[in-house]
């Protein structure tokens, strides 16, 4: 059961279909699957049913909540949806201007209390080095940081002046994975290889400038489902040869041979990301020391997952994931979310990763959680689906107008409620 201030929901009860066929075509909506029932005894209360326990809930309609309750977007008005009892109630309306910005407005009903930020505007602004020149003009109050802005571009006295800086492990990661459906990825021993052939210290040199660290599977280090103990792969050329060897990869004048056949592929990712452009150039580098050829292809995002990623039109890709404080990743490993749209589109398949992902999701034990999802990083590090390059550092900046941040492991918006400017050095005003 969730309790919150006033949701204004409909006195209803919400049976969940019979049949399995999603009515909203979403990747995310495994979640809500698990309910059986869905009800609002009162303005107040929303209660959810599930046929079997399932960890994975409060998380999940946490999120649904705060996006609700939190902020409102603005549009100047709300539309009356129901009236009850001779009054009209009312929800706030999505507006926003299509590649230029949404405006949030703060909700009084928010259960924690009404924010003190009245209202929050967030600005579309692709190129990276534009929202910098943006924030320094105060354009924007807050971004992340890349590197090189990080370490390059913010340590002049003017700048610590105006803005402060945080720095703490982010909760993502970059990977390389494979098609495993791809001739030259089937055999594990390749994947292994791969690994063994990455130079994880030069990536995070190179791309982070040092503002990483290694990633050995998809948890968040220092977390509790993370793993310490997996199985690494140091930089090791040699062995690399050697593990291709055994896979039948012969060297023909300094290129990889099989069959008759070159070891050539081409490296998918999306335009307009630095980070994964050098990572890319990094790895095509480290895999011609074996004699691995790679191309690298860049592609607009839209058309990155809409022509390649949902319709499994890759050789392999550098991606990353963000990674949740729930520690299910069902939907991202597990053998039944393979289709068109869904999350595990390298086609990875273990049936003990998914009896493990099931046994992980349907049990509120924590050390039986743990255990299952220690084993599944074991197997993910030996079978190597993808390579695990880094996690890198998150990079905020904030002008220093805002009070209330307080850092913490989970960031620093974790209590983006509390923040507040003082009076005196306000810019904005709301008009009521």
């Amino acid at each position: 059961m969730a309790r919150r201030r006033p949701l204004h929901l409909r006195r209803r009860d919400v049976h969940v279909p019979a049949d399995d066929r999603p009515r909203t075509p979403t990747a995310y909506g495994e979640d809500f699957r698990q309910v059986k029932r869905a009800s609002a005894p009162d303005p107040g209360t929303f209660v959810v049913e599930y046929a079997r326990p399932f960890a994975p809930a409060l998380a999940s309609w946490e999120c649904t909540f705060c996006r609700s309750t939190c902020w409102r977007i603005s549009r100047h008005f709300e539309e009356p949806v129901e009236q009850e009892a001779g009054r009209h109630r009312s929800v706030p309306v999505v507006e926003w201007k299509t590649g230029e910005k949404v405006v949030f407005d703060a909700s009084p009903d928010y259960f924690e209390g009404k924010p003190y930020l009245s209202r929050v505007i967030t600005r579309v602004i692709p190129d990276q080095a534009t929202m910098f020149l943006e924030l320094k003009s105060g354009g924007v109050d807050i971004m992340t940081l890349t590197p090189p802005q990080y370490v390059r571009q913010t340590e002049t006295a003017e700048f610590k002046k105006s803005f402060n800086r945080y720095k703490y492990t982010a909760s993502g990661y970059t990977y390389l994975g494979f098609r495993l459906s791809h001739p030259f990825f089937g055999d594990k021993r390749v994947r292994q290889a791969i690994a063994l052939a990455a130079d994880k210290k030069a990536l995070i040199d190179g791309v982070l400038l040092g503002l990483g660290q290694e990633a050995t599977g998809p948890y968040k280090p220092g977390t509790w489902a993370y793993n310490p103990n997996v199985r690494k792969y140091p930089h090791d050329p040699a062995r690399a040869k050697a593990l291709l060897a055994e896979a039948g990869w012969k060297e023909k004048d300094g290129v990889l041979v099989k069959d008759g056949q070159p070891f050539e592929f081409t490296v998918l990712t999306n335009a307009g990301n630095d980070a994964r452009a050098k990572t890319a150039a990094i790895l095509q580098q480290n895999l011609a020391e074996v004699g691995i050829r790679i191309k690298i292809r860049t592609v607009e995002w839209a058309a990155f997952i809409n022509e390649f990623i949902d319709k499994r039109k890759f050789d392999a890709v550098i991606l990353g994931w963000n990674i949740t404080p729930d520690p299910d990743q069902f939907d991202i490993w597990h053998s039944s979310k393979t289709g068109p749209k869904e999350l595990n589109h390298i086609g990875f398949a273990n049936p003990e990763v998914d009896r493990l992902l099931d046994e992980g999701r349907s049990t509120f034990d924590l050390e039986k959680r743990k255990k299952a999802y220690f084993r599944i990083q074991e197997i993910l590090a030996e079978e190597q689906p993808y390579v695990f390059l880094y996690v890198p550092e998150a990079l905020p900046v904030v002008h220093n107008r805002f009070r209330g941040i307080v850092p913490a492991p989970a960031g620093i918006t974790y209590n983006f409620v509390k923040w507040y400017v003082p009076a005196a050095l306000q810019k904005h005003r709301v008009q009521p």
